[in-house]
């Protein structure tokens, strides 16, 4: 009996193909905390690629490994230390200041030939140092100095680029609408043109990095006196808070942060937990800017930047807010002509020659700033 159940298993068992039987996964793919991650510097890649290489074409490759290189900085020189010592420094180190050195390269006036003075629409006073196109030496650590203020900030230089467009004057009230972490706020106190200026962001934790930054290169009396007001509101609600309030307002709002999102695993927006509050950046962005022209007076100027590629979070945006402002306020917002900006500083950064609206710079092995994207709008009368 027991050898025909034998033989007919063996049979059974020469029917089966075992082959196709999977390997048992070391994980449930739906519910286990064990899956492999994907990192989320990988997913900005992918979603870079896709599209990046449409809308820069064969630009992309170029802009691509120069994302994927070392960034350079620029030193921006901190007025309230002792300066003029500062900037004897950094020339030693073969670093040019490159605001000023464009403005004296400008063309002399026919009549007295004398070089111009700088122009109106570039905010005055600010002095930041980088190295030449091609030169990737770093800055060392800024030092404190007589003062106990440290000498110079270190920052993508074409971070300073949107507060120089916004072209302040003496005696304006100004709102930096979305501060932290706080270079562009101490870029904007630099100029010396800020009669009040209120610098504000959402995230406590992000006002407290601009805090320290404030206390690191600015005086106590003008910290604590009435000219800064650090604040933590939501931005989107400004123009019902303070509307036809400021001369200037610099919007920089949250983005994508390309270079950020390619080398940093730590709040990166590209993490799949995130992928909502990524679709939903550039509603939000429009909000803001939205904000910040309601928040200027009539007359006013509105600087838009990020530090994104995108023209869903540049030249979009800017668009959707001026029609919002048109057809929900009747407000005219009128974008203004930065051709001349681009010239002024070319022999600096790389600029994309086809932005529908604003300026855009992009990375370039040779000049590897950026990206930054800035707009220049004046509400109208």
């Amino acid at each position: 009996m027991a050898a025909p159940v034998v033989r007919s298993v063996r049979k059974l068992l020469k029917l089966v193909d075992f082959t196709s039987v999977p390997r048992r996964h070391r994980y449930k793919k739906k519910w286990a905390t064990t899956e492999p991650g994907f990192p989320a510097t990988r997913l900005a890649l992918q979603n870079f690629d896709m599209t990046y290489s449409v809308q820069f074409g064969d630009l992309w490759p170029s802009i691509r490994v120069s994302l994927l290189s070392e960034q350079k900085y620029g030193a921006l020189v901190n007025n309230f230390a002792a300066c003029d010592n500062v900037s004897a420094k950094l020339e030693q180190l073969s670093a040019k200041d490159f605001v000023n050195e464009a403005i004296s390269r400008q063309e002399p006036e026919p009549e007295s030939g004398l070089a111009p003075t700088p122009s109106p629409d570039c905010s005055p006073n600010l002095r930041c140092f980088t190295f030449s196109r091609g030169d990737v030496s770093r800055f060392p650590p800024a030092r404190p100095g007589s003062l106990g203020l440290l000498d110079y900030y270190l920052m993508d230089a074409a971070s300073l680029l949107p507060v120089l467009a916004l072209g302040l004057q003496p005696g304006d009230t100004v709102l930096d609408l979305c501060a932290a972490p706080g270079g562009k706020t101490l870029a904007l106190l630099q100029t010396g043109c800020c009669r009040n200026l209120a610098a504000n962001d959402l995230s406590t934790s992000r006002t407290g990095r601009l805090q320290k930054v404030l206390h690191s290169y600015v005086p106590q009396d003008i910290r604590d006196g009435n000219q800064v007001r650090v604040t933590s509101w939501d931005g989107r609600k400004w123009g019902e808070l303070e509307g036809d309030t400021y001369d200037r307002v610099l919007v920089d709002v949250p983005c994508t942060t390309d270079r950020h999102s390619l080398h940093e695993e730590e709040n990166n927006i590209f993490q799949r937990s995130r992928k909502k509050e990524r679709q939903m950046l550039p509603m939000l962005q429009a909000q803001l800017l939205a904000a910040g022209l309601l928040a200027t007076k009539p007359g006013g100027h509105v600087v838009y930047s990020t530090c994104s590629l995108s023209h869903l979070q540049n030249e979009y945006v800017v668009q959707g807010a001026i029609e919002l402002l048109a057809n929900q306020y009747s407000i005219q917002v009128q974008v203004e002509d930065l051709s001349h900006f681009r010239k002024l500083f070319m022999d600096t950064f790389c600029f994309f020659p086809s932005c529908q609206v604003g300026e855009l710079v992009i990375p370039n092995l040779m000049a590897n700033f950026g990206p930054m994207y800035f707009c220049k709008m004046h509400r109208l009368p």
